[in-house]
C-alpha cells in the first residue's frame, strides 16, 4: 500500500494597500539610489585624466630637503619631505646622484 503525503496550499500573496505603499517607496528608494551612484562615478570619469606628477633628477649632494624647498616655497618643509618620501615609497633619506624623484605639485 502507498501512502501519499497531501501538502495543503494556501491562498496566494496578497499584499493591502498598505503593503503595496512601502514596496513602491522601497523600490523608488532603491533606485534613486542606483542612480546617484552612477550618475557620481559617471560624473567622476567624464573629468580630465590625471596629468602625472612632476619629476626631479636628484644631482650629488642634494638632500630630502634641498628637493622638497626646490619644488615648494612652504614655511614647514618636513611636511613636504614627508610627501616626497610617500610618493617615492622611500624609507630613507638617502639619495643617489641620477635618481628620479616623484614631487608634489606646488
Amino acid at each position: 500500500m502507498v501512502t501519499h503525503t497531501v501538502r495543503r496550499v494556501g491562498p496566494p500573496l496578497r499584499l493591502t494597500r498598505r503593503g503595496r505603499v512601502v514596496v513602491i517607496v522601497l523600490l523608488a528608494l532603491l533606485a534613486s539610489g542606483a542612480s546617484a551612484v552612477l550618475f557620481t562615478t559617471a560624473s567622476r570619469a567624464s573629468g580630465d585624466p590625471a596629468t602625472p606628477l612632476p619629476t626631479i633628477t636628484v644631482r650629488p649632494g642634494d638632500t630630502l630637503w634641498d628637493v622638497a624647498a626646490s619644488v615648494s616655497s612652504e614655511r614647514d618643509g618636513w611636511a613636504k619631505v614627508d610627501e616626497i618620501r610617500r610618493l617615492n615609497h622611500l624609507t630613507s633619506g638617502d639619495l643617489q646622484p641620477g635618481q628620479i624623484l616623484l614631487v608634489p605639485r606646488a
